[in-house]
């Protein structure tokens, strides 16, 4: 398969990231992103339930599948989570959710992790089918590597004994070679979940390195202009082709399994879909 053939078939099925904030723009992306994609609502500290709500029914109305955040840490109680889902549930939205351990360093309510809301029984209870969870190809800055392979691996058992169909989205990275060292590493621990890999889509440098540095993600000067980052250049934007091209060179599904892409909209969900379209129909060099 030549590399063109095997980045379109990496982005066959691609997946994009908004915030409530976004919702004004679902329908200006109906022309560019095919009928059926899945697209994260994220459950921001700032935005209430009412905003993150109506962004997910918006997702649905355009024609896509909205996938909301469940935030373990920002949960009050079991009721709260029951509330939630039960609103997801009467909006039609309710049957993909990503669910993450969330910012809070201390709990809210009895949730410490996304391991305990999958073991809650209610998600099920409500119509979830499928659940995703998160990978750190590169760390965490805040929980040791260990930690973060327990976390896993208990995850992906908990989503089989309860019947719930699992896939993995990592953290956003600028370097190709991490990524895909982990998933051999992901596979040889019998977890053969989809893994969907975080890409950054287009934005600012600066921006794109403000959240790197946030999220522990490695942006040494080798990397950067691997990725086609400017350190020199902190004005200028940066898009993800040259990752992507990377990607689809050292991927192989026979080591890597089952593996797509997820875009972090940073520079804005039209902006990002605009450039997937631009992409994949080559009016990108």
């Amino acid at each position: 398969m030549n590399r063109t053939c095997a980045v379109d078939e990496l982005l066959d099925g691609f997946s994009l990231e908004m915030t409530g904030r976004d919702t004004g723009e679902v329908g200006a992306i109906r022309d560019i992103v095919p009928p059926g994609t899945r697209i994260n609502v994220t459950f921001l500290g700032g935005e209430d339930l009412t905003l993150r709500r109506s962004a997910a029914r918006a997702v649905k109305a355009a024609g896509f599948v909205p996938v909301p955040h469940i935030s373990a840490r920002r949960l009050a109680s079991p009721a709260a989570l029951s509330e939630h889902l039960a609103t997801l549930a009467a909006d039609g939205t309710v049957e993909y959710v990503f669910v993450v351990g969330g910012d809070p360093a201390t709990p809210h309510g009895p949730y410490s992790d996304a391991l305990s809301v999958i073991e809650s029984g209610l998600l099920q209870a409500h119509g979830v089918r499928r659940v995703s969870i998160a990978g750190y190809p590169e760390g965490h800055p805040d929980i040791p590597p260990a930690a973060l392979w327990s976390a896993l691996t208990g995850k992906s058992a908990a989503l089989r004994r309860t019947g719930l169909a699992g896939e993995v989205i990592t953290q956003f990275g600028f370097d190709v070679d991490p990524v895909l060292d982990w998933i051999e590493d992901v596979r040889g621990l019998g977890i053969d979940a989809p893994v969907r890999i975080g890409v950054p889509g287009p934005a600012g440098v600066h921006r794109l390195l403000r959240f790197a540095g946030r999220f522990g993600v490695g942006t040494s000067a080798s990397i950067a202009r691997k990725y086609g980052l400017s350190l020199t250049n902190l004005m200028g934007t940066a898009g993800p082709d040259r990752f992507l091209r990377a990607l689809a060179t050292d991927y192989h599904p026979d080591r890597h399994g089952v593996v797509k892409v997820h875009f972090y909209t940073f520079g804005g969900l039209r902006a990002t879909s605009q450039w997937i379209a631009d992409f994949r129909g080559g009016r990108l060099t």
